[in-house]
């Protein structure tokens, strides 16, 4: 069975814009994909309905209770956590992070050490270098090895100690597409009593999440990195949601999850992140919603192998031209980092845009393996991203306009 990406492009509207009289090229994913259908009818359809906010005795109160309950019941299926409760939403990934980081540095001492990554988006960085500052704990830095872009365990191994409180990483760079090892990340965190709090958001759209395979104690994503509205979602284990002090008004709810939302969610956007988990959930086969996950993320994963080996062929052979990362399919997602010689990233992209080729340039807020690696100052990288519904024709075509430039 493979997946026939064609056919599902039809499912998706914003595919069908037009840019200087050809197709637009939508290279774009990860900043971000494009809405299915489904997502847009799920939304829509909760705003026809009339909905209304939570706790009334009225109808239309109920609706939103049970789009809130089935948007948990979907994320828990996604993460494989199994359960709803497990499940937090939020305005977005950044703003979860910041909630939980605040949470958790409650219990942290002077002289307590964290440990981020230099592969990170600075959203699984930022918050905790300033939750560290505030409690004067201590904080080391996982570094990658430029040349590939990589964390090696070996590396984070001497930073743990028993003073470690938190290791914070990510599933898969947003900047790089390299894959995080990280079970063995967490196995190591957990020897010496550290949480592991996980940057998803990058990885979700590419490959199954799994919290209980993983160990981790928190992962994050974001439902419009795949074909979902923009809301952030967390899953951290139950016992850690009921242990730790929430920041949050007085009246409101002190059992998880409710605990942890702030103000009133935005329903139509819970409504419509259950269309896109059920969107992908149809691409896979039999069985309970988490069971078709399963296999529709390994589908996914052969077609999007497929494409980035077809990319990685056309790249090696273009003069000119230079890959940061991983230069297999191996360790990584679809997602690209290039330097075209005598054109600064910017160039690059503006030029790609005006042919209706969208792609990313700059650090994405890839702000430390920018800094790492001397990419910054000269205004960072050239990003290419693909996903389950873009095409062998797209791959050639993106390759054909870098060659001309």
């Amino acid at each position: 069975m493979t997946l026939d990406s064609y056919s599902l492009r039809e499912g998706f509207p914003g595919l069908s814009r037009q840019v200087a009289g050809r197709q637009a090229a939508y290279l774009d994913a990860p900043g971000g994909t494009q809405v299915h259908e489904s997502v847009i009818e799920a939304m829509a359809g909760y705003l026809r309905a009339g909905g209304s906010n939570l706790g009334g005795a009225f109808a239309t109160s109920e609706l939103s209770e049970r789009v809130v309950a089935e948007a948990r019941s979907a994320m828990a299926d996604l993460f494989g956590s199994g359960d709803p409760r497990t499940i937090v939403f939020g305005q977005n990934m950044t703003s979860l992070t910041f909630a939980v980081s605040r949470a958790l540095a409650r219990d942290w001492r002077p002289g307590d050490r964290i440990v981020v990554t230099r592969l990170d988006h600075d959203a699984n960085v930022a918050p905790w270098r300033l939750a560290a500052a505030e409690r004067e704990a201590v904080v080391d830095e996982w570094d990658i090895d430029p040349e590939t872009t990589r964390l090696e365990v070996e590396r984070l191994m001497p930073l743990l100690g028993d003073r470690t409180r938190l290791l914070a990483v990510t599933h898969s760079s947003n900047a790089f597409g390299t894959v995080v090892d990280l079970a063995a990340a967490v196995r190591a965190a957990h020897e010496v009593g550290a949480l592991v709090y996980v940057d998803a958001v990058h990885f979700a759209p590419h490959g199954l999440l799994d919290m209980t395979g993983t160990g981790a104690d928190f992962m994050v994503a974001s439902a419009y990195k795949f074909y979902g509205p923009h809301i952030g979602v967390l899953c951290g284990r139950l016992e850690h949601l009921e242990r730790l002090t929430a920041y949050k008004v007085r009246p409101a709810p002190n059992e998880p999850p409710d605990k942890w939302e702030t103000g009133t969610q935005s329903f139509e956007s819970l409504a419509g992140a259950t269309a896109a988990v059920d969107y992908l959930a149809s691409l896979g086969g039999e069985g309970s919603r988490r069971e078709r996950l399963i296999s529709a993320m390994e589908l996914v994963d052969q077609h999007e192998s497929f494409l980035g080996r077809r990319f990685l062929s056309g790249i090696s052979r273009m003069k000119g031209v230079r890959l940061f990362g991983v230069d297999s399919m191996e360790g990584r997602v679809p997602t690209f980092a290039i330097d075209l010689a005598g054109k600064s990233p910017a160039e690059v992209a503006g030029e790609l845009g005006r042919r209706g080729v969208f792609v990313w340039s700059g650090n994405y807020y890839a702000w430390e393996p920018m800094h790492r690696m001397g990419l910054e100052e000269r205004g960072g990288l050239v990003r290419i991203g693909f996903v389950h519904i873009n095409t062998a024709e797209e791959v050639d075509r993106v390759l054909d306009e870098l060659s001309s430039l």
